[in-house]
């Protein structure tokens, strides 16, 4: 798909052959983020089957603008485009607002074309007035120092105390990459069997640490040496990806969130990272009051639609009450069965 949207505008897909000139984008734009980085076309593809249309715009030859989109197929969900799934957002980044106009345009005629019901972008900022759009996401974004004493020290004494005291009942914190990653989904498939959430297979978190081998790490917090809860972090331009996290709900008592935290945070201040995105949460909630603690502020989220076959916003989330059965059952479904169907169904669930 080639079109024309100005003279002196030209939109096509980018091809894995071009990876490099759309990342060197990325990095050179003050809004590229870590999950619209072109290898993401190749994780999809791989682990999920799904078509993957990562559009590039151009003047004169040079990339002036991209959007990658993902399309799912599924019986129980439909048919949807998304950018991105299975991560916190991704969206469209140009260098103006009417590449964005464009882009956009090329969006909706794609829309059509694959017949989706509608495509969902999921952005950190709004791209247009126009369109539908959902803000019940947010960012709980903390900025980070080279010193990771002065954010020990911006913390309310209550809190340092909390921190102090988890560590005193035995909770020690390690990091790694492969060598942590059974430990890791051995903890996140038990914490999302108990939220009720299908787990992605395993392969999809190695494929993510092999793709990005300098720019992944996971954590895991142990209770006098028995693992128990952990994450999983992106690393690119400064910033901090929370990605997934998880802990064992016997555990939680333990409290092991706040150790896991503090080690992930000192990590980032020691390698100089600038801001830390402690992962997507759902406003007024207990995610959201937990982070709030760390001094972080709220980063609205946008998610906005082109809608095809509806005029309503799509409701694929927890709060949703048609799921809630489906959420009960499945939490209370054996570890064996939910590890085993649980992909098949988290691959259509963006």
């Amino acid at each position: 798909m080639e079109i024309n949207t100005k003279e002196w505008l030209h939109i096509r897909p980018y091809k894995t052959s071009e990876a490099d000139i759309w990342d060197q984008y990325l990095l050179n734009h003050s809004e590229g983020n870590f999950y619209q980085r072109y290898d993401w076309k190749g994780i999809n593809s791989r682990n999920f089957g799904h078509d993957c249309y990562f559009m590039g715009a151009e003047k004169d030859g040079q990339l002036v603008g991209l959007f990658p989109m993902i399309y799912i197929q599924s019986r129980i969900f439909g048919k949807i485009l998304s950018s991105m799934p299975f991560v916190n957002y991704g969206g469209l980044c140009s260098d103006n607002n009417e590449i964005t106009e464009a882009l956009l345009k090329e969006a909706k005629t794609l829309t059509t074309k694959c017949d989706a019901d509608f495509l969902e972008i999921r952005s950190l900022k709004s791209l247009s007035e126009s369109m539908p759009d959902a803000t019940h996401k947010i960012s709980m974004t903390l900025d980070l120092d080279a010193d990771a004493d002065k954010i020990w020290n911006g913390f309310k004494s209550k809190h340092r105390t909390n921190i102090r005291r988890v560590y005193k009942n035995g909770i020690t914190v390690k990091q790694g990459r492969h060598n942590l990653l059974d430990i890791f989904y051995k903890l996140i498939s038990q914490s999302w069997r108990g939220l009720g959430t299908p787990i992605y297979k395993k392969s999809y978190f190695k494929d993510i640490l092999d793709t990005f081998p300098n720019e992944t790490k996971i954590f895991v917090a142990y209770k006098d040496g028995t693992p128990i809860a952990t994450a999983f972090n992106g690393y690119y331009k400064g910033v901090v990806e929370g990605m997934w996290a998880g802990a064992l709900p016997k555990y939680r008592k333990h409290q092991p969130n706040y150790v896991l935290y503090w080690e992930m945070i000192k990590d980032a201040c020691e390698n100089n990272f600038e801001h830390f995105h402690l992962g997507r949460s759902t406003v007024d909630t207990g995610a959201e009051a937990f982070k709030k603690k760390w001094n972080a502020h709220a980063k609205q989220l946008h998610w906005q639609y082109i809608l095809n076959k509806s005029d309503d916003i799509p409701q694929l989330n927890v709060s949703n009450p048609k799921f809630q059965l489906a959420i009960k059952v499945w939490s209370k479904l054996p570890l064996s069965i939910t590890t085993k169907i649980g992909p098949l169904v988290a691959r259509s669930i963006p």
